[in-house]
């Protein structure tokens, strides 16, 4: 399938324009999605099935440390963390990302010297964006360059409320042109909707459409900083959309819950919403993150569980 955006180049002409379509795209039948999402819960994973699918979940963590003490020791350590997860069995896989604010990034790029791991950076005035565009813009900037691989944009959540839909689009497709290089690389975009705040899954369909029309790499539900966060049934609507965006122009997106994700089995649950629902060609860490540092210690538990029949406890993992 050529891999076009020709369908829709209508769409983002005008505010006027890209509020009939977004206004028509099918309405989200709640009860239906939740039922869904729990139904895909229930499904049973052991033994062999269960190891992969633990090695597959480190594999796509974002290891994430976004706190106003963040310290550069504490970025060394966990990009250590991140590349050997496990000091005592090196058949751990890395973790796909570190993420962190764009005045560490040097620090972890440094610190990762080389491995198999991204920088990510929030950016964009993180988390709440309430900032000019032009400081927006500089954010991205400096976080590139100081050499992040991926930046975690969020989007204005009150512009996209009030229905400035093309205003919404216009900001992620001038963050997208600052992902750029020099060298004619460009680092990838993760646009963050925060739908914990969007209020309706409708919104959360329109702001995915507005997102992957913009030219967003990955759509990703959430902060982390809000009550509501990544939840199955708002992970599965992304991947519906991410889903019927590839189907109709061939480009493939990312989808990345992040937030409340803590748990083994909260992780399998969301591997078996993006198998059921997007397909395989999503289970791979180029295409599917979870957003989360204390889930990795869960899955380093039960990884250690299936290896020798005993929990080691949580004094065996570092805590991040």
């Amino acid at each position: 399938m050529p891999t076009t955006l020709t369908a829709f180049a209508d769409v983002t002409t005008s505010d006027s324009a890209l509020r009939r379509f977004l206004h028509g795209l099918p309405g989200v039948d709640a009860v239906g999605l939740e039922a869904r999402a729990a139904s895909l819960g229930t499904r049973s994973i052991k033994t062999t099935a269960k190891a992969y699918a633990i090695d597959l979940a480190i594999s796509m963590i974002d290891l994430t440390t976004l706190e106003g003490a963040d310290t550069p020791g504490k970025v060394r350590a966990l990009s250590a963390k991140a590349v050997n997860p496990d000091p005592t069995d090196r058949t751990t896989p890395m973790t796909a990302a570190v993420c962190v604010y764009p005045d560490m990034v040097a620090t972890a790029k440094a610190a990762l010297n080389g491995a198999d791991v991204k920088v990510a950076s929030v950016a964009t005035a993180f988390p709440a964006g309430r900032a000019a565009l032009p400081v927006k813009l500089a954010d991205t900037r400096d976080a590139v360059a100081a050499g992040a691989d991926e930046i975690d944009m969020v989007i204005d959540r009150g512009a996209f409320l009030a229905g400035r839909y093309l205003e919404t689009y216009e900001l992620i497709k001038a963050v997208k042109e600052a992902c750029a290089r020099p060298d004619g690389s460009a680092a990838r975009l993760k646009v963050i909707f925060e739908t914990g705040e969007l209020s309706t899954y409708d919104n959360i369909r329109r702001a995915s459409w507005i997102g992957m029309l913009a030219g967003a790499d990955f759509i990703k539900t959430s902060t982390g900083k809000v009550g509501v966060n990544a939840t199955p049934a708002n992970t599965l609507l992304m991947l519906e959309a991410v889903r019927d965006f590839k189907a109709q122009t061939g480009i493939q997106i990312g989808v990345k819950p992040a937030g409340g994700i803590r748990t083994t089995k909260d992780a399998i649950k969301f591997l078996v919403l993006v198998n059921e629902t997007a397909g395989e060609d999503w289970l791979s860490n180029t295409w599917f993150r979870f957003g989360a540092s204390s889930l990795l210690n869960d899955l380093l538990m039960q990884r250690q569980k299936l290896s020798t029949g005993r929990y080691s406890g949580p004094d065996y993992v570092t805590v991040d």
